[in-house]
C-alpha cells in the first residue's frame, strides 16, 4: 500500500457502531495517510443508534488504527457532532495526542481555516431533534435493505443500487436544503474574518467558492464514509477534496488491544456510549 504524506487530514460521518459505516474503506484510508495532523470532524461514533449488541470488531480495528497514529505522534483532534454529542462534555479534554474540541482553527499558507462539524447550523436538529433521530432511524434500516438488496442483485450479475440516497432526494429538497445551510456558514465564516471553512454533517462532499455581499470563502464538506468515501486533506500549500477510489475491501491487518490503558478506554467509551443512547 503506498502511504500519502499530508500536513492535514479531516475526515467525517464515519458512524461507527450502526450497520451503515464502512469499516473496511475507513481503515483502508487511515493507513494509506501519514498526516501531521488528523480531525475527526464529528459523527464519528453513532450514539443516536448505539447498543451493547453492535460494536463490531472491524469498527473497534479503526480506534486502534486511530490510536496508532496518537502513538507515533499525531495530535488527533475529534470534533464533537450532533451523533456524539455526548463528548461535548468533555471539550477541551486532553488525552495524550487526543483532544477533543467543538472547533479547530488553523493557519497554513498565511489564511486562517475553521474546521468545526456544521450540525449548529442545521435548524431541524434543534426544532425538531425527535424527527431527525427518526430519520437517522430510517436511513440505518434503509441501508441495511439496500445491502441485501445488493447482495441479492450481485448473484445474477445486476447493477448495485442506492435506494437511501434515492429516497432522501425524494422526500427532502435537498438542494435548496443544502445551499441555505453552506450560505449560513458562509456568512458566519466571513463575519468571523476566515478564507476557508471546512464542515462535514451534511454527507454531501463539496469544495466551492461561496459570494456574500462581494466577501467570497471557501467552503468544503468532507462528505462521508458511508456513501462517498471522502476526506478534505491539505498539503502543496492547498486544500484538496480527496475521493476514496480503492475497490479491493480487503481489511488490513492491525494489532489487537496491547495495552490495558487502551482496553480501558475502551471500556470507558462503551460505558459512555450506553448511558448516552438511553
Amino acid at each position: 500500500m503506498k502511504i500519502r504524506d499530508v500536513e492535514v487530514a479531516v475526515i467525517s460521518d464515519l458512524h461507527l457502531a450502526t450497520h451503515a459505516c464502512k469499516p473496511k474503506k475507513v481503515l483502508k484510508y487511515l493507513k494509506s495517510i501519514r498526516p501531521n495532523i488528523l480531525i475527526l470532524n464529528g459523527d464519528i461514533i453513532d450514539s443516536w443508534r448505539f447498543s451493547r449488541n453492535y460494536f463490531p470488531k472491524n469498527h473497534l480495528k479503526i480506534i486502534r488504527q486511530i490510536i496508532k497514529m496518537m502513538e507515533k505522534g499525531i495530535p488527533v483532534y475529534y470534533i464533537t457532532g450532533n451523533h456524539d454529542e455526548f463528548l461535548r462534555k468533555f471539550s477541551q479534554t486532553q488525552i495524550g495526542n487526543l483532544k477533543i474540541v467543538n472547533q479547530v482553527i488553523l493557519e497554513l499558507g498565511g489564511s486562517k481555516t475553521w474546521i468545526f462539524h456544521g450540525d449548529i447550523f442545521d435548524h431541524i436538529i434543534h426544532r425538531s431533534k425527535w424527527l431527525s433521530k427518526f430519520g437517522a432511524a430510517i436511513y440505518g434500516l434503509l441501508t441495511i435493505l439496500n445491502d441485501v438488496l445488493n447482495h441479492i442483485f450481485s448473484i445474477f450479475g445486476s447493477k448495485e443500487i442506492t435506494i437511501y440516497k434515492s429516497l432522501k432526494k425524494y422526500l427532502v429538497k435537498e438542494n435548496f436544503v443544502h445551499s441555505k445551510f453552506e450560505m449560513a456558514i458562509g456568512n458566519s465564516a466571513i463575519l468571523q474574518g476566515y478564507e476557508t471553512v471546512i464542515c462535514g454533517h451534511t454527507h454531501i462532499p463539496k469544495d466551492k467558492k461561496i459570494m456574500i455581499n462581494d466577501n467570497s470563502i471557501r467552503y468544503l464538506n468532507c462528505g462521508d464514509w458511508v456513501e462517498h468515501f471522502t476526506a478534505v486533506e491539505y498539503h502543496n500549500n492547498n486544500w484538496h477534496l480527496f475521493y476514496y477510489e480503492d475497490q479491493d475491501d480487503e481489511l488490513p491487518a492491525i494489532d489487537e488491544l496491547d495495552y490495558p490503558e487502551e482496553k480501558q478506554m475502551y471500556n470507558m467509551l462503551i460505558k459512555e456510549l450506553a448511558f448516552s443512547s438511553k
